[in-house]
């Protein structure tokens, strides 16, 4: 059997529904997360598709849906810290992004964003995950697949644009011709997380760029948005290939 993987879709289903119809004998399909798009929609996909929270969320909804109320068609949100079987393959979860000044809060008080707010107002703190859902999955066994929306480290996103130093060079800061910095987006709490668990396979989103390298001894793939490429992952060898759209 072969599964699916996307990223990133923000409110475009119909890349998403393309993706799919590419591949009719593909039953099952994962995401990493930042599937609403803008003003919280979400899809019915035509083919079941098990997905994590990103930061561009409607975070009511999911709450809603956490609570148990039924989901879209087709649609199977895993929570935090939590693992749920996609047909042969056992997959845990971990979404949303990472704040330190929010980490060691509980899930539970994490404050909501503003009533009638759209999703990517950053005034909702549930878009991030905490330390007590980090914990879970470390107590997880037997994992296949983690998902998280959020790299492990080192991720090198690129270097610091050229104009903000100049910038800073004007305010004195730095000395004169000092050199762009590269810039680590990476994680160490996933980093923990895949020490941990030691699934056979990780794959992440959030940065909107296909990476993949070995992170504490697990294969790590970020997936690009859907837009632009997804994965095919076979079930019993978890290998992955990259399809462009």
């Amino acid at each position: 059997m072969t599964i699916g993987a996307v990223a990133d879709i923000h409110g475009n289903f119909d890349a998403l529904t393309q993706a799919m119809d590419r591949h009719p004998d593909v039953p099952l399909w994962i995401c990493v997360g930042d599937l609403a798009s803008r003003t919280g929609a979400y899809p019915t996909p035509p083919r079941p598709l098990f997905w994590i929270k990103g930061n561009n969320e409607d975070f009511d909804r999911i709450a809603a849906w956490e609570g148990g109320t039924e989901q879209p068609s087709n649609l199977h949100y895993i929570r935090n810290g939590t693992a749920v079987d996609v047909g042969r393959l056992r997959v845990a979860g971990l979404g949303g992004t990472f704040a330190p000044t929010w980490f060691n809060t509980p899930a539970a008080e994490l404050p909501h964003g503003r009533a009638g707010a759209v999703v990517e107002k950053r005034d909702d703190k549930r878009r991030h995950f905490v330390r007590e859902e980090a914990e879970a999955c470390k107590q997880l066994a037997s994992i296949d697949i983690l998902m998280t929306h959020e790299a492990p480290r080192p991720f090198i996103v690129g270097d610091e644009p050229l104009d903000s130093v100049a910038a800073a060079v004007a305010r004195g800061n730095p000395a004169p011709g000092r050199k762009p910095r590269r810039l680590d987006a990476g994680k160490p709490a996933i980093n923990d997380v895949l020490v941990a668990l030691k699934p056979r396979l990780h794959l992440c989103g959030h940065h909107h760029r296909y990476s993949e390298t070995i992170r504490e001894g697990v294969p790590s793939v970020c997936i690009d948005r859907i837009n632009r490429s997804y994965l095919l992952i076979d079930a019993e060898t978890l290998e992955y290939r990259r399809l462009d759209q």
